[in-house]
């Protein structure tokens, strides 16, 4: 066992950018194929944040100056900009039809930040939910209706919608919605 002087003395000197990720953790590169707000592809296998719905992408949302304005690709270059700036590491958590479920965390500063959180708290991603309307992740859910409450985001919009209600609504024969 090695002493908590040692392992203090090895890990306070490194710094994200040094340090490798934690065992069963992987990194979370910007050079992978992003497909959503919410999912990439890398070396042939399809990733997913857990507990996260991006904004669809072909939706709209009307900007201040009245532009529509696709709320997927919103969601996309928010993901895209925190996966730059941050340096994730995730771990695997679910598996699913040839999509590995994923938890990430980042480090800014001296804090580590949960990645769906951040992208859920800042208004650009929401709380996934069952087929029974009920979140995956319930504090997910909690940080979403904070964010919704501040209107950060694409919450400031008022024709944003959750992409749930509008999965929902494909999936009960409503069609592509508008």
């Amino acid at each position: 066992m090695k002493s908590p002087a040692l392992f203090l003395s090895l890990t306070v000197g490194l710094t994200p950018a040094t340090a490798a990720p934690p065992e069963g953790y992987f990194e979370l590169k910007p050079d992978v194929t992003l497909e959503s707000g919410d999912s990439w592809q890398d070396g042939g296998r399809h990733f997913r944040l857990f507990g996260v719905q991006a904004c669809l992408r072909g939706t709209v949302y009307t900007d201040r100056s009245g532009a529509h304005r696709d709320c997927g690709e919103a969601s996309l270059a928010v993901f895209a900009a925190y996966i730059a700036d941050t340096h994730p590491v995730c771990a695997q958590v679910a598996q699913s039809a040839g999509t590995a479920f994923v938890s990430c965390y980042v480090t800014i500063g001296n804090d580590r930040l949960d990645l769906a959180n951040l992208m859920i708290s800042s208004g650009f991603a929401f709380a996934s939910l069952d087929e029974r309307g009920l979140p995956y992740y319930t504090p997910y859910a909690v940080v979403e209706q904070a964010a919704r409450e501040k209107r950060v985001g694409l919450w400031q919009f008022d024709d944003v919608q959750h992409p749930a209600l509008l999965l929902g609504q494909r999936a009960a024969g409503g069609g592509t919605p508008q």
